[in-house]
């Protein structure tokens, strides 16, 4: 499956764009590379590896755990209401009233 200069030429019309004829072959190059790049990634077996690839990473399943933190998350911000960090306004901030 290739790009033809052609095909260039329309899309470059379509997307209202001038091409000279250097850039137009460098497109077609460009474009040829891409796509023998999805066929390669075409070949590539769902289940993580290519055949015959025994080096395929094993991926950990998915599974929920606890929490990471150590601390509760009240203890993670100066204020914390009704379940929800809580932060001055912006003009607050610049007015001080946050200091101590």
């Amino acid at each position: 499956m290739g790009v033809s200069r052609k095909d260039v030429e329309k899309i470059a019309a379509l997307a209202e764009l001038e091409l000279d004829g250097a850039a137009a072959a460098e497109l077609v190059r460009q474009l040829d590379r891409i796509l023998d790049y999805v066929a390669q990634l075409g070949e590539v077996h769902g289940d993580g590896g290519v055949p015959g690839d025994a080096r395929a990473a094993r991926l950990r399943r998915d599974a929920p755990s606890a929490d990471p933190l150590s601390r509760p998350a009240t203890d993670l911000a100066p204020s914390f209401e009704a379940g929800l960090f809580t932060v001055p306004r912006l003009g607050e901030l610049d007015r001080g009233d946050d200091l101590p």
